[in-house]
């Protein structure tokens, strides 16, 4: 393919990625395949000879398409949501195209320096204390990783470097093995697995902190357990303290913990992932209230933030700006920030505030709608764009009306377990969704007969009306 090809196909190319997501809702949105289905439906080997380009662009269809979760459909509403934007694909484009790997300033003096000034804008936005921003002087500063599991382990490793540092410092006879041989971090029993993980990895002791009745993490709990294990000889290190979780959006009490973490000179990590962009709106900020208390701050760009992935940022107070090879995993870096800079220049604050705004209103006129109707409860407090709730009854009521959604393949939900209760969750992900997809949802031939039954997802909850019937649900 010479240049003059490229320009063709890439217009061609637009034209097909415009068509996709102007028509998605009307595409199923979980994919109705079995594991194993893409195999047959291409050789087994590559092929020898050079294929034409039309041939590979209509197998999209034919093969790729059949087999896609369309996250970006207005009727997915599972995990949380991934960024997708015009702006954002486009800056994409141009990173690939330059294909720079931004290891050092002298590699790539662009990709380095857009990139600690985007981390800037990003942590004014979130209105962070200026320990945390790199500015003009090194006070701090911050790095694009791939995902907030990456940040997590970086600041997990970062947190047992220092601790080994200054333990040896006052203690020399002690090696470094028996020092972190006594080492513990700890984490919200809510908290993302790969904050276990990334103990895992560091080949460090983990251990979770119960949390309170709205799934927070509180300074009185986190505090007994240190208590108890500094009396057996370990070593407190680590907190990761999570706002907004994947079960429910809780908040640990930051306010709490950070005071405690500072006493106790150990290394405090906010994990905000999901959460995080809420806090450039003013009315959501107080949630990140005590970071000031923190060593550390991530949160994913590309869930909320209309940055498409993977761009997961996170901020540290340090005493200087090093080169950002040693502020992650791998040496090669991509030019992510390009992403930042066009969706942040072509939304602007003002824009990228109503998206926030607009995702959690959807998500209050759904908690509204579930509350009207006496069969359901809500399981936790509903504070962003995601709402927990349940059929009330069983498990098994709950986990049939769950299998029975997906199965109907009208919308994808995902569920957490609360409390020891099934939960279904509904998180409001689509860069697209708009009142009428949580009102009024597309119904077909099966469901529209029944369609006044429900006033809650009717289409969903009509395919399961006749086996719910069936059971108890007192």
């Amino acid at each position: 393919m010479d240049a003059a090809e490229f320009r063709r196909r890439g217009k061609e190319m637009v034209d097909y990625v415009a068509d996709y997501l102007e028509n998605i809702e009307k595409r199923q949105v979980y994919p109705d395949v079995e594991p194993g289905y893409l195999r047959s439906l291409i050789p087994e080997e590559a092929p020898e000879e050079a294929e034409s380009y039309e041939d590979v662009f209509k197998d999209i269809e034919r093969v790729i398409m059949p087999g896609v979760t369309h996250w970006h459909s207005p009727y997915f509403y599972a995990y949380f949501p991934t960024a997708n934007s015009f702006p954002a694909m486009l800056a994409d484009m141009l990173c690939g195209a330059i294909g720079c790997i931004g290891f050092s300033w002298a590699a790539s003096p662009a990709c380095t320096e857009l990139e600690t000034v985007m981390l800037d804008w990003l942590g004014k936005m979130l209105k962070l204390p200026e320990d945390f921003l790199a500015g003009t002087e090194g006070r701090g500063g911050g790095v694009i990783q791939g995902t907030a599991s990456e940040a997590t382990l970086i600041a997990l490793l970062a947190a047992r470097s220092k601790i080994v540092k200054l333990i040896q410092a006052d203690h020399p006879d002690r090696s470094e093995t028996h020092i972190i041989s006594k080492l513990v971090a700890y984490s919200s029993d809510q908290a993302h697995s790969s904050v276990e993980r990334a103990g895992l990895i560091g080949g460090l002791r983990m251990k979770k902190i119960p949390t309170d009745n709205k799934f927070s993490v509180r300074g009185d709990a986190l505090q007994k357990v240190l208590e108890e294990d500094r009396a057996t000889g370990l070593i407190p290190f680590f907190f990761c303290a999570t706002l907004g979780t994947t079960p429910s959006c809780a908040f640990d009490c930051v306010t709490e913990l950070g005071p405690i973490c500072n006493a106790e000179k150990i290394w405090m990590h906010i994990d905000a992932a999901y959460a995080g962009s809420a806090f450039i709106c003013p009315e959501f900020r107080p949630l990140l209230n005590g970071i000031e208390f923190a060593d550390s701050f991530n949160f994913n760009p590309h869930k909320w933030l209309l940055v498409n992935f993977d761009c997961s940022a996170i901020s540290y107070v340090i005493s200087h700006l090093i080169s950002l090879q040693h502020w992650q995993i791998p040496l090669g870096r991509r030019f992510r920030s390009l992403k930042i800079w066009f969706v942040f220049r072509m939304y602007g604050l003002k824009g990228l505030q109503a998206y926030i705004r607009k995702h959690v209103g959807l998500a209050k006129e759904f908690e509204s709608l579930v509350r009207a109707d006496q069969r359901f409860e809500i399981s936790a407090d509903v504070v962003l764009g995601l709402v927990c709730f349940r059929l009330k009854g069983s498990n098994e009521l709950n986990e049939t009306l769950l299998k029975r959604i997906n199965n109907a393949r009208k919308i994808h939900l995902v569920p957490c377990q609360l409390a020891g209760k099934f939960v279904l969750r509904f998180a409001v992900c689509a860069r697209t969704t708009e009142s009428r997809h949580v009102q009024e949802p597309e119904t077909d031939a099966l469901t529209c007969h029944a369609s006044k039954l429900f006033n809650v997802f009717n289409h969903i909850f009509i395919l399961c009306f006749s086996h719910l019937n069936t059971h108890s649900t007192s």
